[in-house]
């Protein structure tokens, strides 16, 4: 991409990596020069805490703010009862609405982390719900005057509905219909408040190419898309997901230690670009430390870790966990800020064995789990390895917090409340 950008918030998407595909570059480079843009990004609410997955789009918002123009964060009220088909093998699960109005309560606390709903200028974030307009629409009137507008033709050609149809899998006529409904979003969004923008990850392509056009169609505006690429981490793992799972944004859902740990664990290959995608540290920094190679690397994590970590719960939190963390890895002691299982002392009154710490402290997925990764040796209990997993540790034995290792980086403490 040859293209040269005069505005700045263009110009960071593309320096630091944000940057995968645009309906326009020229004539939204144009629009962002000329003043205050309002741009979106929708969030479904199919669980309680988004995870690092969606990060680089809520730091695409922080981007906007930050260089004059106006984010607007749509929670998928309405959208989430249908659910987003796009690169999904089946069906989402359906959530009823009062699980949907809990996830979004989940969901909000992370962007007032990142974005400033209170400010009096003109670029103030706004937190909308696109149920505020897709609960009420009347069917009917709904298809006369939005459905004529999509071609089913066209709509069976978008990558996303096309490598599910090739695998020969069902695509429900309600999921079907997710991809209109996105589009009236964006149709809605304009007319209501004068959104130009919508991204959103690479697989959003179709669905915001479609809102482009409806509302070209109804309402003559011109407005524009913008994806960012979907990232995978350098050994081709999708980004998001770690040993244990998701690595859940809210605090209550993964810990400020363990989501700074992730970030600590990053690959030598991926540091340079995490730096430039997750942190405001400047490019050349970003750069610089990426290409430090052997132990130096270390350091450059211990910064995108803490950068990261500080943006997301503050930088007490991050402090606390890199002490932890050389506490724990280089002192081998105990730190204050591991993940920590508290027992009541009558789940403890006939004892309780390894394998099940091993499980309830989140070291291991299952009773399975757990008990290979004792009789493998990948556990020590206070730093010795122990591999008898029908050890029975007492109430007595849990007095003083007990250190869980599996392996070198991950640990957990266990004691009773």
């Amino acid at each position: 991409m040859t293209y040269h950008p005069k505005s700045d918030f263009m110009a960071v998407m593309m320096q630091r990596g944000f940057l995968s595909d645009c309906t326009d570059y020229q004539g939204l480079d144009e629009a962002l020069s000329k003043g205050v843009v309002p741009a979106y990004i929708g969030f479904d609410a199919t669980a309680k805490s988004l995870h690092v997955g969606s990060l680089i789009q809520i730091m695409m918002l922080r981007w906007l703010q930050k260089t004059g123009h106006q984010p607007i964060t749509l929670m998928g009220g309405g959208t989430t009862k249908v659910g987003d088909p796009s690169f999904r093998a089946d069906e989402r699960p359906l959530l009823t609405e009062d699980q949907i109005n809990d996830n979004i309560a989940g969901i909000k606390k992370v962007f007032a982390a990142y974005i400033d709903y209170d400010t009096d200028a003109p670029n103030k974030a706004l937190m909308l719900n696109n149920a505020e307009w897709l609960d009420g629409l009347n069917y009917l009137e709904f298809l006369r005057d939005i459905g004529r507008h999509f071609s089913v033709n066209r709509m069976l050609s978008f990558e996303s509905v096309k490598s599910r149809l090739d695998r020969e899998q069902s695509l429900s006529f309600l999921e079907f219909n997710y991809m209109i409904l996105q589009a009236y979003d964006f149709l809605e969004l304009n007319r209501r408040y004068g959104c130009l923008l919508q991204m959103g990850g690479s697989d959003q392509w179709g669905n915001i190419v479609n809102g482009i056009d409806l509302t070209r169609r109804v309402v003559d505006e011109q407005i524009f898309g913008l994806t960012s690429p979907l990232l995978t981490t350098s050994d081709g793992k999708k980004m998001g997901k770690s040993q244990d799972g998701a690595v859940w944004l809210n605090a209550d859902m993964k810990s400020p230690y363990e989501f700074w740990q992730f970030w600590r664990n990053t690959t030598d290959a991926d540091t340079g670009r995490f730096l430039k995608l997750y942190t405001e540290l400047p490019v050349e920094e970003c750069e610089r430390l990426g290409a430090l190679e052997g132990s130096e690397i270390n350091a450059a994590k211990i910064i995108l870790a803490n950068e990261v970590t500080t943006l997301l719960h503050g930088a007490e939190a991050a402090a606390a966990a890199e002490a932890t963390a050389r506490e724990v890895f280089e002192k081998g002691g105990v730190g204050d800020d591991l993940p920590t299982l508290t027992l009541d002392a009558g789940e403890v009154a006939d004892g309780i064995s390894l394998a099940q710490l091993v499980v309830r402290s989140g070291l291991a997925k299952t009773g399975k789990d757990g008990k290979r990764l004792i009789s493998e040796g990948g556990l020590r209990v206070n730093d010795e390895p122990c591999s008898d997993a029908g050890r029975m540790f007492s109430a007595a034995d849990l007095a003083e917090p007990l250190k869980l290792s599996a392996g070198k980086k991950r640990h957990a403490l266990v004691t009773i409340g």
